[in-house]
């Protein structure tokens, strides 16, 4: 009876505190297993939510991570493909380099087919090819010489002053023996005799090999006016084609000479007969690029006088 006098009195209790806390609304037994329900309710709603949040904090803090490896990944792999950008002062440098290759490369200079030659004594000039022998002096003169009819003036006296030999490479296995063209001038002749040729050569061909001459012609070249021979000698095995020009300048009479010589076939081993016209050619290409500038005086100095002591002390020969 005191157990159930209790249970009554705590309910009694429980009803006047529900009384106060919800006024107007009876405080029956199903308000009181609301009121549970209700605050179980809460709670887990409070307990739903505040996971929430720590699932919200938690997945934010993972995604930032992963977004700053990423943007860091991005960045690394679009580092390479940034254009390299070459600073000022690198630019004079680059330019150099092709400067320095270009200083390097071979340069192919064309050497010229032909060679000027000019004599200051005589004002005579001429080109020819650089292939040919030119020969001065001495040697020109040896050249003039060795032929059965070195010079075409009507009185002795002329000097050679310079040849130019065809090399006989340019005609191998012909019967060749010589073809140059020459320069002689002689200053004992008047005008009058430099425009005529040897008397010996009006003489007919005869069985001793005198040289056939032709009559006299002219030829013009620039503003020289040049009268002209031609003569074929023979000599033993050897048959000399020749022409010869002479015109008067500078108070002198000068020789220009076009000679080419063939020696015997049967004494070659068979070899082929050359072409004297087409020598004759390229020994006239020479003569038209002749000129005839004022010629250099030569002064001649006195023999220097010994002195009376340097006599004295010469012992007596």
């Amino acid at each position: 009876m005191n157990r159930i006098n209790l249970f009554r009195n705590a309910s009694v209790r429980t009803e006047a505190v529900r009384s106060r806390t919800f006024p107007g609304n009876p405080v029956t037994l199903e308000s009181v297993t609301w009121g549970k329900i209700n605050l179980d309710k809460t709670v887990s709603t409070v307990v739903f939510a505040g996971l929430l949040i720590v699932c919200s904090i938690a997945v934010g803090c993972s995604s930032d991570k992963p977004q700053s490896s990423s943007t860091n990944n991005q960045s690394a792999m679009t580092q390479p493909t940034q254009p390299v950008v070459t600073p000022p002062a690198s630019a004079p440098v680059a330019a150099a380099l092709p400067a320095a290759k270009s200083a390097h490369k071979k340069v192919v200079r064309r050497v010229p087919a032909t060679v000027t030659y000019a004599d200051r004594t005589s004002g005579v000039s001429f080109q020819y090819p650089r292939k040919y022998s030119l020969k001065t002096g001495e040697a020109a003169d040896k050249l003039v010489s060795s032929d059965p009819v070195p010079m075409d003036f009507v009185q002795p006296g002329g000097v050679a002053v310079a040849a130019v030999a065809v090399p006989e490479s340019a005609y191998p296995k012909s019967d060749l023996g010589t073809a140059f063209f020459d320069v002689s001038v002689n200053k004992k002749l008047t005008a009058e005799q430099c425009g005529e040729f040897s008397e010996a050569k009006l003489a007919p061909t005869s069985d001793a090999g005198a040289p056939a001459v032709t009559q006299p012609s002219k030829l013009i070249i620039g503003d020289m006016e040049l009268i002209s021979s031609e003569t074929l000698a023979s000599q033993g095995t050897r048959e000399e084609a020749s022409k010869y020009f002479h015109v008067f300048e500078n108070g002198a009479c000068y020789e220009f000479a076009l000679k080419v010589t063939t020696t015997d076939i049967e004494n070659q081993g068979g070899a082929t007969h050359v072409n004297r016209g087409e020598i004759f050619k390229q020994l006239e290409k020479i003569l038209a690029t002749v000129k005839i500038g004022p010629a250099a005086e030569v002064t001649a100095s006195a023999p220097a006088v010994a002195s009376p002591t340097a006599a004295a002390a010469t012992p007596a020969q």
